[in-house]
């Protein structure tokens, strides 16, 4: 199967180089240091790894960005709206947002959302009522100085109608954010968006140079009884990709992620020309939330080692 979709997807992993070479400066790519010589990817920090002690109120979303870069040293980071979901237009947060990881020395990557309606509900008043809740998110995004907006494709009806109408809610919303320029980016994240030719599907007949995806390494549950191979999903979505989530569960003694084969997925992530960020998104229970990044950490960057060599 992966040598199918790499003999399938030839010419469209060549212009996924040129697409990823030419994004705007906010881009994952365009985003790296200027020291001559780079890392093979760079590292990042969704807020959803600290879910659990944001929720606990033991860390404020304010003070997310500063921890990311005295408690494990990483630079970047990915917000979460659900964190700070009644400030998108708060122009004094979103000031001191920027503050606070200016001074940590913090680029502010995206935002993930949820929770604003389906951009591909069945109904076009629904599914026009969700690209227009986006929209403080667009804005804030560009405040930020974000790069992307991380939305959903959740949809309803037969494998057809649903790539119909979760292209034309993410067409109306790409248009939006353009004016922006802000990208809207795809996460498999449930139902057929976690089928990766389904998603792949969308993503070209939204036919946007702003509309791409957010490959994650473990999101690929379609339905109770159906899980995509996660290996084939990710090569399906990375040549659109603009991020890509590093998701951890578990880790061997040896420090190796239990579910995912870290080798063998940065390795498709890196056959495409990505080396831009990857964001950890810990998402385990064996381990506290600050043990299990340091985990994922140090296995992104011995891997990242491994593959330089």
């Amino acid at each position: 199967m992966p040598h199918e979709i790499s003999r399938r997807d030839l010419i469209s992993r060549a212009a996924a180089a040129a697409f990823l070479t030419g994004v705007s400066a906010g881009s994952t790519l365009a985003s790296s240091s200027s020291d001559t010589a780079q890392p093979l990817f760079r590292i990042s920090l969704a807020e959803w790894s600290l879910h659990r002690t944001l929720n606990s109120g033991k860390l404020s979303h304010l003070e997310f960005s500063e921890k990311a870069k005295s408690l494990f040293g990483i630079e970047a980071v990915e917000y979460v709206n659900q964190f700070f979901r009644d400030k998108a237009g708060d122009a004094a947060y979103l000031k001191e947002m920027n503050r606070r990881a200016a001074d940590a020395g913090v680029q502010q990557l995206l935002i993930m959302i949820d929770g604003e309606g389906q951009l591909g509900a069945p109904s076009l008043n629904d599914r026009m009522q969700a690209v227009r809740n986006h929209y403080p998110w667009v804005e804030a995004a560009r405040t930020l100085g974000c790069h992307a907006i991380r939305v959903n494709a959740a949809s309803s009806g037969t494998w057809e109608d649903q790539l119909y109408r979760a292209a034309d809610g993410l067409r109306a919303l790409t248009e939006y954010a353009a004016k922006y320029e802000i990208n809207v980016i795809v996460e498999n994240h449930g139902g057929l968006s976690s089928n990766g030719k389904w998603l792949a599907a969308v993503i070209r007949r939204v036919n946007h140079q702003r509309c791409g995806t957010l490959p994650d390494f473990g999101n690929f549950r379609v339905s109770d009884d159906v899980i995509y191979d996660r290996y084939d999903g990710v090569a399906e979505l990375m040549p659109f990709a603009r991020a890509v989530s590093a998701k951890s569960h578990d880790f061997a003694d040896n420090g190796d992620e239990t579910h995912t084969d870290y080798r063998r997925m940065m390795q498709i992530v890196l056959d495409v020309g990505y080396h831009g960020w990857v964001g950890i998104e810990y998402e385990g229970s064996q381990l506290d939330e600050f043990a299990g990044i340091r985990a994922t950490l140090a296995l992104l960057e011995k891997v990242r080692s491994e593959l330089s060599a």
